[in-house]
């Protein structure tokens, strides 16, 4: 068990470091582009509204995948806890 501990604490961790090693690429490149179209506001609030938008998506769809998984591994755990329910007793006949 503490191995399957360890393996999902690393999963954890790398996961959310590739989340937010995406959301970082993904703002760096929005402020260079924004930076390089020098006032255009349509283009701008563009670029901004796609960036915001694939954060707010790659995040999202991280923590519901996390959320997911978690609830799957507790209801698992679970039912590999508790006993089987008994079987009812055997009726008599007269």
């Amino acid at each position: 068990m503490k191995q399957d501990d360890g393996l999902e604490l690393a999963r954890a961790r790398y996961g959310l470091f590739a989340v937010l090693a995406s959301n970082l690429a993904i703002a760096g490149v929005a402020v260079i582009g924004v930076w390089r179209l020098d006032g255009d506001k349509a283009v701008i609030v563009g670029v901004l509204t796609a960036a915001f938008t694939a954060v707010s998506s790659m995040t999202t769809a991280y923590l519901g995948i996390k959320a997911v998984s978690n609830t799957a591994k507790s209801i698992a755990l679970r039912e590999t806890r508790e006993p089987a329910p008994a079987s009812p007793p055997a009726q008599r006949t007269p």
